[in-house]
């Protein structure tokens, strides 16, 4: 750190604010508030923030009423972030204009349909207003117009992949169990994003065997409006009677997998499927 400042404060305005506090916004007891500072706030206070004031390049006394000392303050660190911040981000924002070559330790994708697709989710021309009132024309992901539905639970485990793709994505849950006595799927628990009927949806499971869950998730996205062809089913992997059992009830949700395999076994697992 280039520049340490401990502001410091008389313990008795200290104890002063925090019974203003506490019994007028938290509506605590005299006692109960003396006894907790005694007890637990001024103990930590002297065994750990105390003694960080030797530390310190600068310690100012009476915290936010010193105005000298803000001021000080703020002209050294205004001065630091023109001596060297704005010299350095520019030298650094130039630094290719010589036309110097890539280093090898530079490796570019191949222009693949995926990495294309992927430059014009993220890439999308935006016109915004500055806090400067400066207009500014750029490029970024509509998230809003695309969120994540997952098949609880293992459809839990796609998310983080999504989310990092897109940012900020919205996210929704439906738990679809299988009932032991009848073997098929029940509804449990839904949470849906607002205006999902609007959006593209990615919805997610881990593995796809019967698609009897599946096709349970995607009649709970046809009842909230979402259109048919606005859905997406993910899947790690998937058994061919569920590809062809979802395909052929809902032939304009398009699905994506890495995997498809032949079997699924008496226990509706895809075999060799997952393990």
């Amino acid at each position: 750190m280039d520049l340490k400042i401990f502001v410091d404060t008389d313990s008795d305005i200290r104890l002063a604010r925090r019974l203003q506090r506490d019994i007028a916004e938290r509506g605590r007891d005299l006692e109960g508030v003396l006894k907790q500072y005694n007890k637990f706030v001024k103990p930590a206070f002297e065994h750990y923030i105390e003694p960080t004031m030797s530390c310190a390049d600068i310690i100012v006394p009476r915290g936010g009423e010193n105005k000298v000392a803000i001021d000080l303050i703020a002209m050294h660190v205004n001065s630091q972030l023109h001596k060297r911040g704005f010299k350095l981000r520019n030298k650094m924002a130039h630094s290719a204009d010589n036309g110097s070559q890539r280093p090898d330790s530079l490796f570019v994708l191949e222009k693949t349909p995926q990495v294309h697709g992927l430059h014009t989710f993220i890439r999308q021309t935006v016109a915004v207003d500055t806090p400067q009132s400066y207009p500014y024309e750029g490029r970024r992901l509509d998230a809003r117009k695309i969120c994540g539905v997952s098949i609880l639970r293992a459809g839990e485990t796609m998310e983080q992949a999504l989310c990092e793709v897109c940012k900020d994505i919205r996210l929704g849950k439906i738990l679809i169990q299988t009932n032991h006595l009848t073997g098929e799927p029940e509804l449990h628990y839904l949470r849906l994003p607002k205006d999902i009927k609007e959006s593209q949806v990615m919805l997610m499971d881990a593995t796809v065997a019967t698609g009897a869950a599946a096709m349970m998730a995607i009649r709970v996205l046809l009842d909230h409006d979402v259109p048919e062809q606005n859905i997406t089913l993910l899947s790690l992997l998937m058994a061919e009677s569920g590809v062809h059992t979802v395909a052929y009830a809902f032939p304009k949700v398009k699905i994506v997998t890495t995997a498809v395999d032949k079997v699924v076994n008496d226990k509706f697992h895809i075999e060799p499927g997952i393990g």
